[in-house]
């Protein structure tokens, strides 16, 4: 038995009340910080003085990195968080097949992927690898290309462009096969970067880019869809395995309420984004069936060689 599998199976029952602090890295008034309050609502409701909730919402207001969410939910100082599946690929390199460009059609299909077996497996392989209970996926959704410097219509538009990609070998990859030059940073890096004009480019749903304030920078918008993220919700495994097993269930259902509720509150904002961006001046481009086939032309090389990194059984899970 290893030292990480001792240390599981050797918790030792926690007592109430049980301190839960959950956080997460974007304002109070988002989905993503909604939906984990409706979480903490939940349990309160049912477990009254037995639980201590409490939230810390966007820990970049505290002179953290986005990235930061990751350890301080793995060493019990958040008890529960979300971040991006991007962040996971460094450790657990399987997830970045979740990654590959143009992998769903539409949201329904991605929606579908993560609520079955494809998620099932990412959270498998993740909690393999680190002490994490995964217990949803919230969406991050389709993302979009904003930039500085010209409208973008066909990969031949970025050719040369700085564009900030998430700490994904995969993300970088499709965007080097654009002919883009693309930069792994962190979150708490782009926007200094983009007011200073030495980033030319970065990707994201609407809804982020008009969050941190980037539309305000940026003209040019692409509807381009090329990657479709998920956030999973990961708590401290120790900590949750602790718990009663009233308490771990009660814990699951929240999660699960509060994924349907984020998503149905993404859809909302990322429409109302749109109308922000336009009314900053921004311009939303909306490619034609043949402008987006270039791009998806430009990155087939990247399915070849997720066939020969990743296995069939999870090729198969995404019909590749």
């Amino acid at each position: 038995m290893s030292t990480a599998q001792e240390t599981r199976s050797s918790a030792k029952p926690a007592k109430p009340p049980y301190r839960i602090l959950m956080g997460g890295y974007s304002p109070s008034t988002t989905g993503f910080s909604l939906a984990m309050k409706q979480i903490g609502d939940r349990l309160q409701a049912k477990f009254g003085k037995d639980v201590d909730v409490k939230y810390v919402y966007n820990i970049l207001s505290l002179g953290y990195k986005g990235e930061d969410i990751l350890w301080l939910v793995e060493n019990g100082l958040l008890t529960l968080g979300y971040q991006s599946s991007s962040y996971f690929t460094e450790r657990v390199p399987d997830v970045g097949i979740a990654d590959l460009p143009f992998l769903f059609s539409d949201g329904a299909m991605a929606r579908a992927a993560m609520d079955g077996r494809f998620g099932a497996v990412l959270a498998e392989r993740i909690e393999a690898k680190i002490d994490y209970r995964i217990l949803g996926w919230f969406e991050n959704g389709f993302r979009h290309i904003s930039n500085r410097l010209r409208p973008i219509r066909l990969p031949a538009d970025m050719k040369g462009m700085k564009i900030r990609v998430l700490p994904s070998k995969v993300q970088e990859r499709s965007f080097e096969l654009i002919g883009a030059n693309p930069k792994i940073m962190d979150l708490s890096e782009v926007v200094p970067a983009v007011k200073a004009g030495t980033l030319d480019a970065q990707e994201n749903p609407f809804f982020n880019t008009v969050t941190y304030g980037i539309h305000k920078f940026h003209r040019f918008h692409s509807a381009t869809n090329h990657f479709y993220l998920s956030r999973p919700i990961f708590l401290h495994r120790p900590s949750f395995d602790a718990w009663p097993q009233a308490l771990q269930d009660e814990m699951r259902a929240a999660v699960r309420e509060a994924v349907a509720f984020q998503r149905q509150l993404h859809v909302k904002e990322e429409e109302d984004s749109m109308l922000a961006i336009r009314s900053e001046g921004g311009e939303i481009l909306e490619l034609t069936p043949e402008q987006r086939q270039a791009f998806v032309t430009a990155v087939t090389p990247i399915y070849g060689e997720a066939r020969s990194q990743y296995g069939r059984d999870l090729l198969s899970l995404v019909n590749l």
